[in-house]
């Protein structure tokens, strides 16, 4: 199996890093010649792609534009399995639906990162015991299913969820972009001066994520609007409520209010996934 991961970021130099761990000979291309020339010296990749024909396999670590505009525009082999790691999956799926393609499109989003980016920060342990979320639909080539599926045991991942690209948007507003957005407007307090000393694991938790690259994280946010809107506005009225019964000194509603919180989170912990959500623990 010849395979190729395009994008040699953090994200894309640890698949492939993983996948040579597992003993594939793995391929790279990236649109920046430096870090092509740092994988192919630090042994990230065994080659450098002339043409994406050549490949069985083609995984697309990019931005979402960029991603949509090579699942577009590129040419692969026929009957080449191609899959994005992109955050967010509606978008691209999208386009690849448009028309009729030569290739057989399996979307894939890895839960796995670090607070550093580039392909210096890339690891073969990335994704050990991980999520990877994989999307499909009613087009989706059963084989390439399979074939992503084994590939993922393969680099390590502990866990498959297999959804629509719908539900995966819906849930990755809540689990993950919102939680970015809220650590970068929690860091815009002038509080965030002079903390050392005061500082435990709260407040690591909610700041470790606000240094990630702007440009990337908007791009997600901007072609996943609709959810992160709805999500932004339920934790606005979330706020706004434990304000109000702080403004108003009362302590049986903030009391209250709390415990609610308390209550619905220690529920979700016992609720299975939602039955159209499919979970896979591997081993």
């Amino acid at each position: 199996m010849k395979i190729c991961v395009v994008g040699l970021g953090i994200i894309g130099g640890s698949l492939s890093l993983a996948l040579k761990r597992a003993k594939y000979t793995v391929d790279g291309w990236n649109r920046n010649p430096l870090p092509l020339e740092y994988a192919l010296t630090n042994g990230v990749i065994d080659g450098v792609a002339t043409h994406f024909k050549n490949y069985d396999v083609v995984f697309l670590a990019l931005p979402p534009k960029v991603t949509q505009n090579f699942l577009d525009g590129c040419e692969f082999r026929d009957g080449a399995i191609v899959s994005d790691v992109c955050g967010v999956k509606k978008c691209v799926e999208d386009i690849v639906l448009k028309r009729e393609r030569n290739y057989r499109y399996v979307g894939c989003h890895p839960m796995a990162g670090k607070e550093v980016s580039g392909i210096e920060a890339a690891c073969s342990d990335l994704f050990d015991g991980a999520s990877m979320v994989i999307t499909s639909n009613a087009d989706t080539d059963i084989e390439a299913l399979n074939v992503i599926r084994q590939l993922t045991k393969d680099m390590g991942f502990g866990r498959i969820v297999e959804c629509s690209a719908e539900i995966h948007d819906k849930k990755i507003a809540y689990t993950s972009q919102l939680a970015h957005i809220v650590s970068n407007a929690y860091v815009k307090d002038d509080d965030i001066d002079c903390c050392l000393g005061f500082t435990g694991g709260s407040f690591q938790d909610m700041t470790r994520i606000a240094g990630v690259d702007e440009n990337m994280w908007a791009s997600l946010y901007l072609e996943n609007a609709a959810n992160i809107s709805e999500k932004i506005q339920k934790l606005i009225s979330s706020l706004a409520e434990i304000k109000g019964a702080i403004d108003e000194n009362d302590m049986q509603k903030l009391t209250c209010i709390l415990k609610n919180g308390r209550l619905l989170f220690e529920n979700s912990k016992k609720i299975n996934a939602n039955s159209s959500i499919l979970v896979k623990n591997l081993k």
